[in-house]
């Protein structure tokens, strides 16, 4: 909707004004349903314009830079063979820092001074949270890579993520400690004040339960600590065969620091939030095991050739988040393809449809836009002096 300038006599000037504001006013309320942008003065088309938010500093500026690497890349090699109908692809990219109030701030830029209909981000599930209602409410398309909690998509129709969810990943931990690992009881040390956390402990019990296994301590922490003796004590005395630690990367590493501190060498296993310790961790969490949504290290010639890609622009090893990053542009890409247009509320359509192979998995959507794919389990190993990860097994929905 664009504005619209009514030239009247000198009398009516002040109704011009005013008019021309509410237009305004709409046009931006209205962020997803504009119509095609024209072509440039040059005459080339117009470039395709993408948002991004990512925490790409803070405490968890891994899983941003991470991702973003991977949607440039996805750019790369879509811009490379064409575009998408002509047209190039830009990333505009926002870092929100892990900080929910910075992801608004984050949304509202790119939606106003840069016109954004189509995101991708954040990455945490308390970021992506604070956006979903805006961006349902202005029909701007929202695809989160990797905010795992159930409750994302609630916003409504026009959110959509590329990962499964926690109650999965909660559940596929479980399964594996007592089945895989032969697990007859288990410890859980949470964040209490972690909605991820929180879900992952929740569906984590209840599969190692009905695996006939019994959970012998559950003890809390509150965000930010940095001491969990007190906790692993009592998880020591308790004897656990094995301990499920639901945290992201930085938290984890100092807990494990500690666990074996205190003499406890059993087996610890995690969820995605693990993603970013072989960068950020030691012999601390050898013999740890997570849930994944992807595995470097797999044969499937589609991340084989995503991983070579990657290593030859980056430098390095793509975590998960690089993977999902790059799915989520191509899963954007293909639903723009399909529906002939980058309006917001055609490609949303679009992407309900989707059914197709990427890096991550085969992945279709439910009737709450939630991938249905599988999840890798994932063993920390070191391998010439260094940390990696090795494949495991695979779970499927």
């Amino acid at each position: 909707m664009g504005i619209i300038i009514i030239y009247m006599e000198e009398t009516m000037k002040k109704f011009t004004l005013v008019f021309g504001g509410i237009c305004l006013t709409a046009a931006l309320a209205f962020a997803g349903g504009g119509a095609e942008p024209k072509p440039s003065s040059s005459g080339a088309p117009a470039p395709i314009t993408i948002g991004g938010i990512f925490p790409l500093s803070g405490g968890v500026a891994v899983y941003g830079v991470e991702a973003r690497n991977g949607i440039e890349l996805a750019i790369k090699e879509i811009n490379a063979a064409g575009g998408i109908n002509g047209r190039n692809l830009v990333l505009i990219s926002e870092d929100d820092e892990g900080n929910p109030e910075k992801t608004v701030n984050a949304y509202k830029k790119l939606t106003t001074k840069d016109k954004a209909t189509i995101i991708i981000g954040s990455l945490t599930s308390g970021c992506t949270q604070a956006i979903t209602s805006l961006a349902q409410a202005q029909k701007v398309l929202l695809v989160a890579p990797a905010a795992t909690m159930a409750s994302i998509t609630d916003a409504g129709d026009f959110i959509f993520r590329a990962c499964f969810i926690d109650p999965f990943q909660g559940t596929v931990g479980g399964a594996f400690a007592a089945a895989t690992l032969g697990a007859k009881t288990a410890a859980v040390l949470y964040d209490n004040g972690n909605d991820y956390s929180v879900g992952l402990t929740e569906n984590f019990v209840a599969a190692f339960q009905k695996q006939g296994g019994t959970v012998v301590a559950q003890e809390s922490y509150n965000t930010g600590d940095v001491d969990f003796n007190a906790q692993l004590t009592k998880i020591k005395s308790a004897d656990p065969e094995v301990v499920y630690l639901p945290d992201y990367y930085s938290t984890v590493s100092l807990i494990a620091k500690q666990l074996r501190a205190q003499g406890v060498q059993v087996p610890i296993v995690g969820a995605d939030g693990w993603d970013g310790l072989t960068e950020n961790a030691g012999d601390e969490v050898l013999n740890g095991f997570y849930s994944n949504h992807y595995a470097s290290d797999s044969t499937d010639p589609k991340v084989v050739n995503f991983v070579k890609a990657y290593q030859e622009q980056f430098k390095s090893v793509p975590v998960s988040f690089a993977a999902l990053g790059y799915d989520s542009m191509y899963l954007i890409k293909d639903a723009i393809l399909h529906a002939g247009s980058t309006d917001a509320p055609k490609v949303r359509d679009a992407l309900v449809q989707t059914k197709g192979s990427y890096v991550t998995g085969n992945l279709s959507f439910d009737a709450k836009r939630n991938p249905i794919k599988s999840a890798v389990m994932v063993e920390l190993v070191k391998t010439n002096g260094k940390l990696t990860t090795v494949y495991k097994t695979t779970i499927n929905p």
